[in-house]
Order: C-alpha cells, then sequence, then structure tokens
C-alpha cells in the first residue's frame, strides 16, 4: 500500500483563494499499518509550481502529485506523548 491514489482516498476539495497566493485543498481518508486516517491537505499553487492560468484539471492534478509525495513522507508524532 505505498501508493496512496491507488489504495486509498485522495478527493479534491476546492481551489480557495487568500491574500497571498492560490490554494487547493485535499481530503485524504485511508488505512495503512491497521490504523485509519484522515487528513486536511492545502496546497500553495505556486509552489507546485503551476500557473494559474492553466486548466483547472492540470492544476489539481499537479497539486495532488504534491500533496500525496509530501503527505507519504511526512513524519508525524502525537505531542505531548514523547515520554511515553
Amino acid at each position: 500500500m505505498k501508493n496512496l491514489i491507488e489504495n486509498n482516498l485522495v478527493r479534491f476539495v476546492k481551489i480557495r483563494k487568500t491574500k497571498e497566493s492560490l490554494f487547493a485543498d485535499f481530503k485524504v481518508k485511508g488505512v495503512r499499518g491497521g490504523t485509519t486516517y484522515t487528513a486536511s491537505i492545502s496546497v500553495d499553487i505556486a509552489e507546485a509550481e503551476l500557473d494559474p492560468s492553466e486548466t483547472l484539471e492540470t492544476i489539481i492534478e499537479g497539486c495532488a502529485k504534491v500533496a500525496v509525495r509530501e503527505f507519504t513522507r511526512s513524519d508525524m508524532q502525537f505531542e505531548g506523548l514523547q515520554a511515553i
């Protein structure tokens, strides 16, 4: 189960505009190692090296690839549980 796109759900939610940039928002749901998880991911379109004038499909696909890559590389830990 290394490929999140094939084995888990990565769902596009919306494109949102802030004062600084445009962001593509995604929801991720899946099971990995017996753990069920849900995550929200926002990808800055400019940081993903995409141009806002490109087609919506191109922006969503490019941002989804960045979101999955960064999510699989992330190292998460629980706050306050280091002493256990």
